[in-house]
């Protein structure tokens, strides 16, 4: 399931998404889910059933939920990103071979999310893969501008002095990796098999065979280690 365009074997640094990328988005996502839906209804005071086709309309237009209410009702940001993300991390458990798979990449390793550093840091180390990282990108240090906005990518290559040309990215989100393909980064879709189709929106599974999407796999660890033999 993996097509031969760009590889690894020139790659110094590793860029990884967060939700569904490093961790199945069915563990947590329908707390957050539920979370933005009713943090959308009480502030616009509407129902729940409304609050949720807002909340996915603004999620598919801006990328985001909380950027299309900055855009469109004046949102201050740091409520809404608290109350989102004040969730149950338990339902996450470690993963040793993900860790290890990653311990073994030669080079930096730094994450790229539109959540919270919080968050991020939250995750890993429920995975416990945190000292695996030198940093977390979150939506934050992105000045509120979330993915797949290539200005994001742009603030990050800046911040950490990353070269695109040396660099992979790995998301669960096709249009995602527009901007860093562009870019010259090597690309990875990561695409959990068996909770997609429950808990994901049918656009976010669209995009598999598309140019700026270098390849694919369902087994994040076991890609890792093959990456790190052809690097």
């Amino acid at each position: 399931m993996e097509k031969n365009t760009r590889g690894f074997a020139h790659i110094d640094t590793w860029v990884f998404d967060l939700d569904n990328t490093l961790y199945p988005h069915h563990l947590l996502w329908q707390q957050v889910n539920d979370r933005i839906r009713d943090y959308v209804a009480e502030f616009l005071k509407v129902s729940h059933d409304e609050a949720f086709r807002v909340q996915k309309d603004y999620y598919l237009r801006y990328g985001t939920t909380m950027r299309g209410l900055m855009t469109e009702h004046g949102l201050d940001p740091d409520d809404y990103l608290e109350y989102v993300h004040a969730i149950d991390h338990s339902p996450l458990t470690p993963n040793p071979a993900l860790g290890a798979a990653i311990e073994k990449l030669p080079g930096r390793k730094l994450i790229l999310t539109n959540g919270t550093t919080k968050h991020a840091d939250a995750v890993m180390r429920r995975l416990e893969i945190h000292q695996h990282f030198e940093d977390v990108f979150g939506i934050i240090e992105a000045e509120l501008e979330p993915k797949p906005s290539k200005i994001t990518y742009d603030r990050f290559l800046a911040k950490h002095g990353v070269d695109p040309l040396n660099a992979a990215m790995f998301e669960d989100l096709a249009r995602n990796l527009e901007a860093p393909h562009a870019l010259g980064m090597t690309t990875v879709l990561v695409v959990p098999e068996g909770q997609r189709d429950v808990f994901r929106e049918a656009w976010e599974m669209e995009g598999r065979g598309e140019p700026h999407v270098d390849h694919v796999t369902d087994d994040l660890a076991g890609f890792l280690k093959q990456a790190v033999a052809a690097a």
